[in-house]
């Protein structure tokens, strides 16, 4: 499932990943015909995603 997150940058979005072993979410935007940019991805341990998760995120975006 793709979702898009606002919160994080303008054309992120975030995929969802659950299995037997956890939760798990990955943040990506599309850069070019050739491809996407997956900058941040961590294991899910709470309903609500950490600030850190999300600052963390945004710091990296700004970078590529």
């Amino acid at each position: 499932m793709f979702v898009a997150l606002p919160s994080v940058g303008k054309g992120v979005l975030e995929i969802r990943v659950r299995d037997q072993t956890g939760a798990y979410r990955a943040f990506f935007v599309h850069v070019t015909a050739r491809g996407l940019v997956v900058f941040h991805a961590f294991i899910k341990k709470a309903q609500k995603t950490p600030s850190r998760e999300i600052e963390l995120a945004q710091r990296r975006l700004r970078q590529i």
